[in-house]
């Protein structure tokens, strides 16, 4: 009868009752649900409503302004196993704290096809919401806070998308817990329009592909992106604004669009890398610095350092096409390594890192495309012709800085007038370089930034 109703054009809205419950009446909040028929819409009116709650009918669970599902800490606090619900505006807490049985402030089953959870508050729960094979399942516009104290490992993520392809996280706020939002054994998603901080990464991809990551914001987080084993994606005008160790990790990542991306180091308190995995009210820690605010008496002291470390790490990853993208202030600008073959990078800006490029590996690479290269700012080129590209290629590294990759103690010599006659010579007889970067193109002037700071 349900389905019948569903494919007749207007059946389901005339037919739909609108049933308001009121926190007195939690007892029987389950057996609502349980009654309510293919498109009613429950109604929480303002106070604690007694979780947990399993939604087994295509209907709608709403809350007027106030409205609370508070779990027994023990468990998921919604569960949804119907296709078609509709889970908003309630404020959403006490699940229980066993990862292995993904206890959730909203758990979504995979036969929950195209459930919507939007503009719900998510506090203190283990996973915020978890997508468990959910096809064409919608979380948007909800605000996550996950689990403050102990360790990062110890938490959940703010959302989970297990197997549910074509499930979307759009324009959600998040912060605590492990990951933001991390994904595994998925295809066809799109995350975008999330703001991220206070995690682990903000964006966490596993043997997920033909997926989108656009719009996001991550800010304060260890790694900002971080894709792993993952293919044809296409990531997009994201931003990462000092976030600790990488802005954006490419691990096995192969044939994907990184394009029009910004990531924004800066000076942050040691203790970002003294306490890392730990929350500052872990009894076991000291508090933790407000990395967001360092203070003149920290940058005095010798306690400021830079991060992210990385801009883009880059590990085993192929066949990514990385243009038009802002690397600016970290400790290096982009880290090649183990092997990653096939890339093409034009058209990026490589601002003001301490060292624009650390390329681990012995051929000769050409980072530009169609006669156009990246920008660098430490590159005291001339254009005579006026343009727009250098006049001459730009090597980033030389032999001694791979001397000083293999060896840091080295730095002492670097000034040593032994070193200086082995750069002379480099720079007159380009033949003694070693393998590594050379942009042919070179830009003159940075592209316009796509993904502006917040």
């Amino acid at each position: 009868m349900a389905a019948l109703l569903a494919a007749i054009p207007g059946a389901t809205a005339a037919l739909a009752a609108t049933i308001r419950v009121a926190p007195s009446d939690a007892a029987s909040l389950q057996g609502v649900l349980d009654a309510a028929s293919l498109g009613d819409v429950v109604r929480l009116a303002p106070g604690t409503h007694a979780g947990p709650l399993a939604i087994r009918v295509p209907l709608t669970l709403e809350g007027e302004a106030g409205a609370i599902v508070a779990g027994n800490k023990q468990g998921t606090v919604i569960t949804v196993t119907s296709p078609g619900v509709v889970v908003k505006g309630l404020s959403i807490s006490g699940s229980g704290s066993d990862l292995s049985t993904m206890d959730s402030g909203v758990f979504v089953a995979k036969t929950a096809a195209g459930a919507v959870i939007e503009q719900n508050v998510l506090t203190g729960n283990l996973y915020g919401i978890y997508l468990h094979g959910a096809k064409d399942s919608l979380a948007r516009a909800n605000r996550i806070v996950g689990i403050k104290n102990g360790r990062m490992s110890e938490a959940g993520n703010g959302v989970t998308v297990w197997n549910a392809p074509g499930a979307r996280v759009l324009d959600n706020d998040i912060s605590f817990g492990r990951d933001g939002i991390a994904t595994n054994a998925s295809r066809q998603n799109v995350f975008s329009g999330n703001r991220l901080h206070d995690l682990r990464f903000a964006i966490h991809y596993m043997y997920t592909n033909d997926s989108e990551i656009s719009g996001n914001v991550s800010t304060g987080n260890s790694v900002g992106y971080a894709i792993m084993f993952s293919s044809r994606l296409k990531i997009t005008d994201n931003v990462s604004d000092g976030d600790r160790d990488h802005g954006l990790l490419l691990n096995y990542a192969n044939g994907s669009q990184i394009s029009g991306n910004t990531v924004h180091g800066r000076l942050q308190p040691e203790e970002r890398w003294t306490l890392a995995g730990t929350r500052a009210s872990d009894p076991e820690m000291p508090p933790e610095a407000d990395s967001s605010v360092p203070t003149a008496n920290a940058a005095s002291s010798g306690s400021m350092r830079l991060g992210p470390e990385k801009c883009v790490f880059v590990y085993n990853a192929n066949k990514n096409r990385v243009t038009d993208n802002f690397f600016e202030g970290c400790a290096i600008g982009i880290h090649f390594t183990a092997g990653s073959e096939g890339n093409r990078l034009a058209g990026n800006a490589f601002v003001q890192n301490r060292n624009q490029v650390k390329y681990v590996g012995t051929r000769h690479v050409d980072w530009s495309e169609g006669g156009r290269g990246n920008y660098w700012s430490d590159n005291p080129a001339f254009d005579l012709d006026g343009d727009g590209i250098g006049d001459n290629p730009y090597r980033p590294n030389d032999l001694i800085d791979k001397v000083l990759w293999t060896s840091p103690q080295a730095k002492v010599l670097v000034s040593s007038p032994a070193v200086q006659v082995i750069r002379w010579a480099q720079a007159q007889f380009p033949v003694l370089l070693p393998g590594g970067v050379v942009d042919s193109h070179p830009l003159m002037a940075p592209p316009a930034r796509r993904a502006t700071l917040p």
